[in-house]
């Protein structure tokens, strides 16, 4: 049994616990709805009101309506792989397959987080022709396809692209026949210009404490995003997975089936839905994220339960729903003792060519690697995140990421105040793209502004992180979240003139420059 006395309290405390203009949120249990709320306001202009019926940009949730439509309108992602070669003509090596994209394994590296090195500032237009070339002009991957995991928005916009052009049909006909028809979503609808929001809704940047402003956005996207819905559309799309759980031909069975990488490792996501465990229970579900909205669904196939939260502002949706998922299986949060100041420190990953950072304060411990700060607690030793372990080892200290089925000894990186910026200013050049970076020196301060097909960027604060080890810190970009810091690796020749050096994000890794 659930506890719906528990899922009221934990509604009512939503829009305190996630302050910012408007949401709405959901947990249906078995097919029923047993708890909804809406709150506050769509527009803080308008003062239009928001409620069930008001659509909200989903965002990323839009990635398993993408691969629904493949399974549903083709049988198999295999159907396009022979689509998938022309869209990449640059690539050298090893090419993934269509079923890569599905997963995230191909190992292409994200185009939105490469917007940031094509020059790109976060308002401007990106238009629906902008992104194919990007991806055609890709020469490398940042790994063997399907031996890691790692996020690409740009697997799913090929999908669609790949999906249109092999039906002849548009997405959104696609979407409506295979999914929202049947699943009774009346509302949902493809609004890929983010320019142009459905029904009057506003996303908002900001916080409770410094106030709340209206968001910019320009991106043209589908496929990996693009989808707008209510709340009860997506209530409708709950309750129709629930309707065909035990169809072996169902969508989303199909879905949520298990994956793997190709050593045989289980994989912790598939055909756009994350495969977890919040309290020992099993849940898919996915976020959404666009400047001034985020969005989170799961599903919960054993109690039959599902949670939908969407707020018009950047508060923690993925939080919330799992809040809401616990109070409603009465989970108890996990507990952690104290982490001691002595395992704050710095070290580089030599995989990914990425800082990795354990700041300790007040007893909480935060590790930054990845796209965002992942909170650390004390277990069996070692710290652990909800998607990092880290031990200490003969070896020294290793990190594992079994969704991203890595594992690997982190080397150390005593981090510096001071670096002299001046041997690594002016202009630096991509063999790869011919893209352009400037490292700009300002007093002691140094900038890196990025040159390329999308114009030039705007200066980002270059910070000094370790020997010959730089940080630049990108804080607002097209896409939301932004990928968060870069590392810049500076290599030397054999009389210790800074010569090359090796840029890279979670999401883009190991992108070669040389002094121009």
């Amino acid at each position: 049994m659930i506890d719906t006395s528990a899922i009221d309290r934990a509604m009512d405390l939503l829009p305190q616990r996630f302050a910012g203009p408007g949401g709405v949120a959901a947990v249906m249990h078995q097919g029923r709805v047993v708890a909804a709320r809406a709150w506050g306001l769509a527009d803080l202009v308008s003062a239009r009101p928001m409620t069930r019926q008001t659509r909200l940009p989903v965002c990323s949730i839009t990635k398993q309506f993408t691969c629904a439509a493949v399974l549903a309108a083709l049988g198999a992602p295999e159907a396009l792989d022979a689509r998938l070669s022309p869209r990449l003509p640059g690539l050298r090596g090893l090419r993934p397959t269509v079923r890569q994209l599905c997963h995230n394994q191909s190992g292409l590296r994200d185009y939105w987080a490469m917007t940031v090195l094509e020059g790109a500032r976060a308002e401007q237009a990106f238009p629906r022709a902008a992104a194919l070339p990007m991806l055609a002009a890709m020469q490398s991957v940042q790994f063997a396809p399907g031996l890691r995991h790692s996020y690409s928005n740009g697997n799913f916009r090929l999908l669609a692209e790949m999906l249109e052009e092999e039906t002849g049909q548009p997405l959104e006909a696609l979407f409506r026949r295979h999914l929202w028809d049947p699943a009774g979503m009346a509302t949902a609808a493809l609004a890929p210009d983010t320019r142009h929001p459905v029904d009057g809704v506003v996303g908002h940047e900001g916080s409770a404490q410094a106030g709340f402003m209206a968001a910019e956005n320009g991106i043209w996207w589908q496929g990996d995003a693009g989808m707008v819905a209510s709340l009860d559309d997506m209530l409708a799309w709950e309750r129709w997975i629930d309707a065909t759980r035990e169809a072996a031909d169902g969508l989303y069975r199909r879905l949520s089936a298990p994956v793997a990488f190709a050593d045989g490792n289980p994989a912790g996501y598939g055909f756009g839905l994350g495969r977890d465990n919040v309290g020992g229970v099993a849940i898919t579900g996915h976020g959404g994220a666009l400047r001034g909205f985020r969005a989170y669904r799961l599903h919960a196939a054993v109690p039959r339960l599902s949670v939908v939260v969407m707020f018009n502002h950047e508060g923690a949706a993925r939080d919330a729903a799992r809040d809401l998922l616990r109070a409603a299986l009465r989970l108890t949060p996990p507990v952690s003792a104290p982490v001691p100041p002595d395992r704050a420190g710095q070290w580089l990953c030599p995989e990914t060519g990425l800082l990795a950072r354990i700041e300790v304060e007040h007893g909480r411990a935060r590790l930054q690697f990845a796209t965002g700060a992942e909170d650390l607690r004390s277990e069996g030793g070692g710290l652990v995140s909800a998607e990092t372990m880290l031990r200490v080892e003969a070896a020294g200290l290793v990190l594992e990421r079994p969704r991203d089925n890595q594992r690997v000894t982190l080397a150390p990186a005593p981090p510096v105040a001071t670096a002299d910026a001046g041997e690594i200013g002016g202009r630096w050049l991509c063999p790869e793209s011919g893209r352009a970076m400037e490292v700009i020196l300002a007093g002691t301060a140094a900038f890196a502004r990025f040159e390329g097909r999308l114009g030039t960027g705007r200066a980002e604060p270059a910070v000094p992180a370790g020997r010959d080890l730089w940080r630049i810190q990108t804080r607002r970009s097209m896409d939301a979240p932004a990928p968060g810091d870069w590392t810049l690796q500076i290599c030397r020749d054999g009389a210790g003139r800074p010569i090359a050096a090796r840029l890279g994000c979670w999401l883009a890794r190991g992108i070669e420059y040389r002094r121009a």
